[in-house]
């Protein structure tokens, strides 16, 4: 789940090139820890090791990886509540919402291990009528090092859908956490290296930390099979075009305005519960969360009324309580909300809960906001808002929420509330992952491909498509007999093609 300014990639933004930064409590503004700031030449060693290590790695085979990152799987199983602590210290989302997202890695983890040979494993394919004298197969064989850029508002749970598939893959990984979130990426090294003893010598998974600049030469670095990005779709391009300059394919994660449709016949009760949990959870800072409602307007008025009162009752964290959703991680992320309240708010819309007061002057929490009636053209409803804003507009059927629900150039997520025409709606929207009757189900299912199409990116991470994501198909054709017509040799006759075209015809030409 991607975070909508991702500076953990490059960017040309004003940042240390060496030394070291500081780690910020979001809730209160102290200093967690410091990290250093990697440059050039300590990235290209970090590759080079895993390189190295990979080879290691991809020689143990599937049983034995599995061996090791289930013995993983069950540090992270005994230390949750110290990793979601530095999850939630980092983030300021509520200890909770931590270990929630530290479960589903852990879940994600379990799955690919579980499943890598399965899916990547070498198998036997047909090799048709003309070529029945070869044996084909296919195997997926590893990149070898992968490079993963994370984001700060899923520190742990998005990062691991790329790592914990390559891992399961035979690759190695280097690591570049958002600098806002650099704790976790070591918390998710120090588990793994308890786990697997060999890591010590064979570095499996190293973190490197620092600013756009560090990412940047993580994308062009020798040796890096592939770079898995999650972030903003203009930082996004940033990455494509570095890794443009070795040839390093991409896999892209770049966020969405992910919308909620909710039909005539819908539960009311359970959208209302979603479109506030979707939308307000983590702060709003969810790229599969719900940042637009498309409610028929038979309904409408007891759907806003049922959302009213559910979002009525959220409290916001402080630095002594925890609430139930916390501040902005990124500050500046604050006056982006500010922007799009404002505009919505200028433009006609209605405020439901909250308003122009609930965004601070400054950084901080912001308090939910849900507006009514908002134009289409809207920067509220046009642009990503990564923040606890939530546009619900009516319309007079489901065909004309479909059509708007599409009319962005992002196409992430979605969600359906319909008692009889789920499956048929969620059909029709330009997307990459539909929950019907449930809020972003799709993300804690680990079989499910998870990612978007348009501005939201492309690749997939999760399920089986995730796993060959992190691998190169291999296609091996061995003759096990020779032919009497053989016509890949200079040696063959005009009789010899002759006898192939006719046999073509008889086949196909009927």
């Amino acid at each position: 789940m991607s975070a909508t300014a991702a500076d953990s990639a490059p960017t040309t933004a004003a940042v240390p090139a060496s030394g070291d930064f500081a780690s910020l409590s979001p809730r209160t503004g102290e200093e967690l820890a410091r990290y250093p700031v990697h440059d050039g030449e300590h990235v290209r060693a970090a590759v080079r090791d895993a390189g190295e290590a990979g080879v290691w790695w991809d020689g143990l085979g599937f049983a034995e990886r599995r061996r090791r990152l289930a013995a993983w799987k069950k540090v992270l199983v005994a230390q949750l509540d110290r990793v979601a602590g530095v999850v939630a210290a980092e983030t300021g989302k509520p200890l909770d919402d931590a270990r929630l997202e530290v479960v589903l890695a852990i879940d994600h983890l379990d799955w690919a291990s579980a499943n890598a040979a399965k899916v990547l494993g070498k198998r036997s394919v047909s090799p048709g009528l003309l070529m029945a004298n070869q044996a084909a197969s296919v195997a997926y064989r590893p990149l070898g090092v992968v490079g993963v850029i994370g984001p700060w508002n899923y520190p742990i749970f998005t990062p691991m859908g790329s790592i914990a598939y390559a891992l399961a893959a035979g690759n190695t990984v280097v690591f570049k956490p958002s600098e806002l979130t650099p704790g976790v990426g070591h918390e998710i090294a120090r588990t793994l290296a308890e786990a697997v003893p060999e890591v010590g010598r064979y570095p499996l998974l190293t973190v490197v930390t620092g600013f756009g600049p560090t990412g940047a030469e993580l994308c062009r670095a020798p040796g890096v099979g592939k770079i898995a990005f999650t972030g903003s779709a203009a930082t996004g391009r940033r990455v494509m075009a570095s890794c443009a300059e070795n040839l390093v394919p991409v896999l892209m994660e770049c966020g969405g305005k992910d919308p909620l449709i909710v039909d005539a016949d819908a539960d009311l009760d359970a959208a209302a519960d979603a479109t506030v949990w979707g939308g307000m959870s983590n702060a709003g800072q969810t790229c599969v969360g719900v940042e637009r409602v498309y409610v028929v307007e038979s309904v409408a008025g007891r759907f806003l009324e049922k959302v009213r009162a559910a979002a009525s009752k959220l409290q916001v964290g402080t630095a002594t309580n925890e609430g139930d959703l916390g501040p902005m991680t990124m500050p500046s992320q604050t006056e982006i909300v500010r922007r799009h309240v404002t505009d919505a708010l200028e433009r006609g819309g209605r405020a439901i809960v909250g308003g122009a007061d609930s965004v601070p002057a400054q950084g901080g929490s912001i308090s939910p906001v849900v507006i009514a009636d908002v134009p289409e053209d809207s920067v509220a409803v046009t642009e990503e808002t990564f923040g606890p804003l939530v546009v619900v507009n009516r319309v007079p059927d489901v065909d004309e929420a479909v059509r708007r629900a599409n009319a962005t150039g992002y196409g992430l997520g979605a969600t359906v509330f319909s008692a009889k025409h789920g499956e048929r709606i969620a059909e029709r929207l330009r997307c990459g992952m539909v929950s019907i009757n449930g809020v972003i189900s799709f993300a804690g299912i680990p079989s499910l491909p998870f990612g978007g199409v348009g501005e939201s990116g492309f690749g997939r991470i999760h399920g089986a498509d995730g796993l060959r994501e992190f691998t190169r198909a291999q296609s091996i054709a061995r003759q096990r007999f020779g032919m009497p017509i053989v016509v890949t040799s200079f040696k063959r006759t005009a009789r010899t093609m002759q006898t192939l075209v006719g046999i073509v015809k008889a086949r196909h030409g009927r």
